[in-house]
């Protein structure tokens, strides 16, 4: 069923090739993979529903590093003209890098003072000054949200970045694909 539900979401994603197997540096990820006891647990603690496609996806590796960490933009962000990067995607739980965690979703909101847009679920290789977010204004808690970057150093800027989660994991590029200065 996971494997029915991933390619729906997922039409042709390599799953094997999708994740790096580098370890993120004093940072654990999830708490094995999600039941959905944890899910239930963790959405509630939010207070959103989490997509489906990203629930399919946390379910064949609790969160880490994306392979192709680059998610084209449609206009400039402090990182670069036409593209925002990432440094990884949280699991799904209540470990150091989860949604859930001490350095979760919550943390940037707390401590930080990104907006309340939603969740947040990808950290930027800025260090905590830009994230990459489930934004539910639109949609309300319990609806699809749209996949948004946020800028703190321009105010907080959000920039959408995909219709949904399904089309941001698809649009993700190799740093290759783009130079820098």
């Amino acid at each position: 069923m996971a494997d029915e539900q991933l390619r729906r979401f997922f039409p042709g994603l390599d799953v094997d090739g999708f994740w790096d197997d580098i370890e993120q540096l004093g940072c654990m990820y999830g708490d094995g993979f999600p039941s959905d006891e944890l899910i239930a647990s963790v959405e509630a603690e939010l207070g959103f529903r989490l997509p489906a496609s990203y629930v399919a996806l946390m379910r064949t590796r609790n969160g880490g590093v994306p392979r192709s960490t680059c998610c084209p933009a449609p206009s400039r962000t402090t990182w670069a003209e036409d593209h925002v990067a990432l440094t990884s995607i949280m699991g799904i739980g209540r470990e150091e890098c989860s949604l859930a965690g001490p350095s979760g979703s919550r943390f940037f909101v707390q401590e930080w003072g990104y907006p309340p847009v939603g969740v947040y679920f990808a950290d930027c290789p800025s260090a905590g000054h830009d994230m990459i977010a489930f934004d539910y204004r639109d949609c309300g808690p319990d609806g699809e949200p749209r996949v948004v970057h946020v800028d703190q150093e321009v105010d907080y800027r959000i920039t959408m970045l995909a219709p949904d989660f399904a089309s941001f994991v698809q649009g993700l590029r190799p740093d290759s694909d783009y130079n820098r200065d």
